[in-house]
């Protein structure tokens, strides 16, 4: 029995066409490169890192809607230009309640609108394009949402800007602006291929913090050494690290 549930909401016909690109546990696209590397008391790799595997493996994944094709700081005509388009016509009926890019519908945020960020330079200082999402997401009363891109598992070419969306009360379809990585594609003319992994679901509880420093207890460090470094290898896993769930 689960006391938490987040809900991805979208019309029926459309869950119905789009089983393969459905919202899903995260942890169903654990990196090729992370599987096969082996962890071993003779050769220690990042496979026995627990804080690692759970940013792998925290949340749920949302994948691309659509084909979306980018040409970003293509010159034409003596100018730079960058464009997005989906391979969708207009068509108000699908659209309505469906919150997908389409061709034609110009989504995009100025770069001044981010003056002074680094975000603008890694763009090459043009627009940024917005990914439409057909989802509805809504969360438990008290719980919010963190959005980033595929922690440890971002697509070289691009990435969204991370948000947190008070998705209890906010019942829309979030759209999610990204930036292209100018640092690795100074031009790119790319297709974002249907079901790219895109976009990380972290719900999470709000609740009210506070912060406070203080002095280390060095003689109750010293003490706890030998349990802190009880086993060859494995450490946090064995004493410290406690199994989550996501479904």
């Amino acid at each position: 029995m689960f006391d938490n549930i987040i809900k991805f909401i979208c019309r029926e016909d459309y869950i119905k066409n789009n089983q393969d690109i459905l919202p899903v546990p995260i942890k169903t696209n654990i990196p090729k490169w992370f599987k096969k590397l082996e962890h071993s008391t003779r050769f220690k790799t990042v496979k026995g890192c627990m804080p690692f595997l759970d940013t792998l493996t925290c949340g749920y994944l949302l994948k691309m809607p659509v084909d979306y094709h980018i040409t970003h700081n293509i010159e034409f005509e003596g100018e730079r230009k960058t464009g997005a388009n989906t391979p969708l016509k207009w068509d108000p009926e699908m659209s309505m309640g469906l919150n997908l890019n389409y061709e034609g519908q110009e989504q995009s945020h100025a770069y001044q609108q981010l003056e002074g960020s680094p975000y603008v330079e890694k763009n090459k200082n043009l627009k940024f394009h917005k990914i439409l999402n057909p989802w509805v997401i809504k969360t438990p009363p008290g719980y919010s949402t963190l959005f980033v891109p595929p922690l440890n598992n971002t697509d070289d070419r691009f990435s969204i800007m991370p948000g947190i969306v008070d998705t209890d009360t906010f019942e829309r379809e979030i759209n999610f602006p990204f930036v292209v990585n100018g640092d690795k594609y100074p031009v790119l003319n790319s297709t974002i291929k249907v079901g790219t992994p895109y976009v990380q679901v972290i719900p999470f509880k709000r609740e009210k913090w506070k912060m406070k420093i203080e002095n280390r207890d060095f003689k109750r460090f010293k003490e706890n050494s030998f349990y802190y470094f009880k086993y060859f290898m494995d450490n946090y896993k064995k004493l410290f690290w406690s199994k989550k769930s996501w479904k």
